[in-house]
């Protein structure tokens, strides 16, 4: 599996020739979901999810299909009839020949006064999970774990603590737009020092081998 980081929160994974992206939101590149086989939303906040974006996309490419919650699909499944499927936690499904489970059913709690909205978080070929905006802990051990590691609704110690109990072999950072070059080597040096795990970072546009 191929992993490609897009600015924020999205990642491209691609395998055996076919391309499955999660969260192209409005933080994300304006094409961070062309040439995608299947895409997957955790949530409805507009940095992981933007209508644009996902219509080009579909548009672009007429086989294309996206898998998300409820809150989303009610948004844009009447656009692209039969592509656009309703998942929840505990589902399991198929998508671009990636194996899925969802994990998870509520959004971090940014303020007591913020209603929380649905989110999931995905577990791809039973390797690597993308938790959206949540420290959704899946009951099934991971690989790779992407990391939101900079957020209004979290604290490094949080951080810290989710990935000591996800237990993954690697963290890479995403929800890192807010993160500033100047702060990146402390939450780089706490995360890896406290963390338990390799702790790793990509550029966006750059990419690994898992």
């Amino acid at each position: 599996m191929k992993l490609t980081k897009k600015s924020h929160s999205c990642v491209r994974l691609e395998k055996d020739g076919r391309t499955l992206v999660l969260d192209p939101g409005g933080f994300s590149e304006e094409d961070a979901a062309l040439g995608a086989d299947a895409v997957l939303v955790t949530h409805e906040h507009p940095d992981h999810f933007d209508e644009g974006r996902l219509r080009t996309a579909l548009e672009a490419d007429p086989a294309a299909e996206i898998w998300t919650l409820k809150s989303v699909a009610e948004r844009i499944s009447a656009a692209f009839p039969g592509r656009v499927h309703t998942v929840g936690h505990g589902d399991t499904f198929t998508a671009a020949g990636f194996d899925v489970q969802v994990h998870g059913e509520l959004h971090a709690v940014i303020h007591p006064d913020i209603p929380r909205v649905t989110n999931v978080g995905y577990l791809v070929d039973g390797k690597l999970f993308h938790p959206g905006d949540a420290l959704t802990v899946p009951d099934h051990p991971v690989e790779t774990l992407m990391l939101p590691v900079m957020a209004p609704w979290n604290k490094i110690s949080e951080v810290i603590d989710y990935v000591r109990e996800v237990r993954p072999q690697r963290a890479y950072d995403i929800h890192d737009a807010l993160l500033t070059d100047l702060a990146r080597p402390i939450y780089d040096r706490q995360i890896g020092a406290l963390g338990g795990c390799e702790h790793l970072r990509l550029a966006p546009g750059a990419s690994a081998r898992l």
